[in-house]
């Protein structure tokens, strides 16, 4: 399970994209996978515009910081896939990412937002850790 911030991150417009993307991500993974994914695939094609860096990480913490009041489990899964769509809401585009990430000695599965020409947003990529992507969305 992934840390939580306590740090409250982005405007309000991204805060309030992130709870409602939350929130969205969390009834998407309660339907067959299938359904999960035309649904990323629909918010990946609703963002219009790629989003820079500074702006996807503040976005990845958004939604971290909103999966702290959320009672059940919200990990790397629900976090990531929220982040996919809190940029649909706000027009931007993000890539939602389901494979494994390495680093001597634990390989873990792993699910992650990823910006097309960047790599993994908010995730220990220089401590180490290799992500892997099995399925891009």
């Amino acid at each position: 399970m992934e840390a939580h911030t306590t740090v409250r991150a982005g405007t309000f417009s991204e805060r309030l994209a992130a709870a409602a993307g939350l929130a969205l991500a969390l009834v998407l993974l309660r339907l067959p996978f299938r359904h999960t994914v035309r649904g990323a695939r629909a918010a990946r094609r609703a963002g219009r515009w790629p989003m820079e860096a500074a702006q996807a990480e503040a976005l990845v913490n958004a939604v971290r910081h909103a999966a702290r009041w959320w009672p059940g489990r919200a990990a790397c899964l629900e976090t990531s896939l929220g982040a996919v769509l809190a940029a649909a809401l706000l027009g931007r585009r993000l890539d939602w990412c389901l494979g494994a990430r390495f680093a001597p000695p634990p390989v873990e599965y792993h699910a992650w937002a990823q910006l097309p020409a960047h790599g993994p947003v908010g995730e220990y990529t220089a401590a180490g850790w290799h992500h892997h992507a099995a399925l891009t969305i």
